[in-house]
Parts: structure tokens; sequence; C-alpha cells
């Protein structure tokens, strides 16, 4: 149904979309997630056009629509478009703002667009607001409102940019709800969030965006259980991570935990599990494995620290010769750090 060949969007000083190839069927409901600014909105702009590509082609339904012959505003009628902001016309009542597109540009007499636009507001829950202006509203009833607005032009493809993110949470639920209920009915919709747990309940595909592109592309058990790039896991676990490089035995180990120690404070980590992976590093770097390795040798520190599962984990790397070292010889840090190999708490 849609094919992104190649498309690339940039800005002075910025390029958030840098390659993006990939291919949507009919039907699918795509989350699309990732840190903020790596293109996650621009990519559903680009869509609808209401970012011009700086290069690049998209193509729906066998029509290029990047083409400069083509009739971008038929294109458009093609898709719904739903906004962080709602952007309900104040001044007219919200049947009248359901109503208004069908009747402009889909030539539809009033009353059908009226007929139209009660069952929407029926499906949506608020068929009793129909008279009520867009200012006696709350902002999930609004962007309950801006769905049935983007349904009333019978979209092909529905685009969500973030629909919850300007909502008070306890307004989250009745938006996600609508939007449940539409993916059930096969609807194709492509919805930019931050809500994890919703993308992977109501999706069938995720895009993870990083690195200017699509960095991955899996169904909701694969990118939230098994994600196969590291930016990927770092983001579904929420990962904070320091990295630290080691080139010598007289390194500033006192730096280091200093580092570290800044490192745990910045992110919130408790004074106990930062001791820990003090002591932890104190044991196994220099007394366990630095006097085993060469004189030429690279060592790489990287502390990971989940939010969602309030653990540390800790990965060293180093250059020379294999060995074990809980093998070694020195049972008091064999200890130390046998009782430390656990996640951190």
């Amino acid at each position: 149904m849609i094919t992104i060949r190649h498309l690339k969007k940039e800005y002075p000083g910025v390029t958030p979309l840098k390659d993006v190839n990939v291919e949507i069927s009919r039907g699918d409901v795509i989350s699309v997630i990732g840190p903020s600014g790596t293109g996650k909105s621009t990519l559903i702009r680009c869509l609808n056009l209401l970012e011009q590509p700086t290069s690049g082609e998209i193509i729906i339904d066998g029509e290029v629509i990047t083409d400069k012959s083509c009739d971008v505003s038929r294109v458009r009628r093609k898709m719904g478009m739903v906004f962080q902001q709602f952007n309900l016309f104040p001044h007219m009542t919200v049947i009248e703002n359901i109503m208004t597109a069908p009747v402009d540009l889909l030539g539809k007499s009033r009353q059908d667009a009226y007929d139209k636009g009660m069952e929407l507001l029926r499906k949506v829950g608020l068929a009793d607001k129909a008279l009520v202006y867009p200012g006696g509203l709350s902002g999930g009833q609004k962007q309950r409102v801006a769905i049935a607005r983007a349904l009333a032009m019978e979209p092909e493809i529905i685009l969500f940019d973030e629909p919850t993110s300007a909502l008070d949470p306890t307004m989250v639920g009745e938006v996600q709800s609508v939007i449940r209920d539409l993916a059930r009915q096969g609807n194709t919709m492509i919805i930019v969030t931050h809500e994890m747990k919703f993308a992977r309940e109501v999706c069938n595909r995720v895009f993870y965006m990083d690195e200017g592109g699509i960095y991955e592309d899996g169904t909701p058990e694969q990118i939230f259980e098994n994600p196969r790039k590291e930016k990927t896991r770092q983001f579904i676990r929420r990962l904070k991570v320091m990295e630290y490089d080691i080139h010598s035995r007289d390194f500033d180990f006192i730096g280091f935990n200093t580092h570290l120690e800044e490192f745990g404070r910045k992110h919130q980590i408790s004074q106990k599990t930062i001791y820990n992976m003090q002591s932890y590093l104190e044991e196994m770097c220099m007394q366990l494995i630095l006097p085993e390795l060469d004189d030429r040798f690279d060592m790489s520190v990287t502390v990971e620290y989940s939010d969602t599962e309030d653990a540390a984990a800790i990965i060293i790397r180093y250059s020379g010769s294999r060995f074990d070292p809980l093998a070694s010889a020195n049972e008091l840090c064999q200890k130390g750090c046998r009782g430390n190999i656990l996640p951190f708490h």
C-alpha cells in the first residue's frame, strides 16, 4: 500500500531523516517509537506532504506522490491526520467541525455530512456534545472529536502524531480506547507515540527510529521482548549507560569512582547500588583482571542501569589472554565479586 524509498528530509543544521526505506501493507497498525528528535513526526508529516521531502520517493497505491505532477490535495484525502494539539476550529460546534471537510472537499450534502458526523460521534462516545463548542470540552474529548473529524473523510490511512501527548494522564485512556477500536476494525494506521504499553497492545508492527531512519522494524513481541539492535534494547529497557576506557594499570581509579558516582546521582540511582557497583569494579578490575593482563591492553567498562527493573549490569571487555577471573587464587575478591554479580537493588 505504501512504499518509501530513500526518503530524506533536512532542515538548516539538522537532518532528521537520512535514508528511510520501508513497505507498509494495507491493514498494518504501526507504532513509531524512539527518542525525541529522531524524525518520528517528520516521517508521518512527509507521508501526507505536510513536510516536503528533500529527496526520495513515497508511493501510495502505485502512485508516486512525491512527483511534482501529483495532485497533492487529492492524495491528502486518502489520509486522515490527528495532531497533538487537536486543531479544532474554535468558532464552530463539534458537529460543524466534523461536517466542514466532507461538504467542502468531498462534495457531500450537509444532511449526509451531518448523519455521518453523528454516527462518528456516537462511535467515539460524544454524540451528546454535537452542539458544544470546543472550548467546552476536555482535552480527551477534543482529541476524540479530532479523530471523528479525520474519519469523516473516509481515509484509507490514518496518521496519529502523538495523539495523547498533550493530554492530562487521566484522559489518555479514553483516546487510546478509540484508537484500539479502530485497529480492531482493520484500519491502516501509523501512530507516533511515547506510550510503550499502548504501542505493544494496539499494533502489529513497531518502527524504532534512530540514526536518521527506521533503525529496527519488527513485531511488538520482537521489539519489546527481544530487540536485535543495541539502541533499541537500551530504549525499550530505559537503560542509562556509562562507558569508560582503561589503557593503563595506573589509571585514575578515584576519578573513575567519582565519574560513576556522578552518573548514579544524575539518574537517581540509590546510594547503595552506586556503592555496590563501585565495590564490584574495584574488586573485579583492580584485584582480578588488571594483574593478569599484559603491559599493553585495552579495557572498556560499560555500566547499564534499567529504570524499569531497578537493576544494574556491568560489562567488562578486555584484550589479552582469556581467563576466568573467578578462578583466581584471590579468594577474598572472588567472594566479593560473586556476592555482587546479581541485580543491584
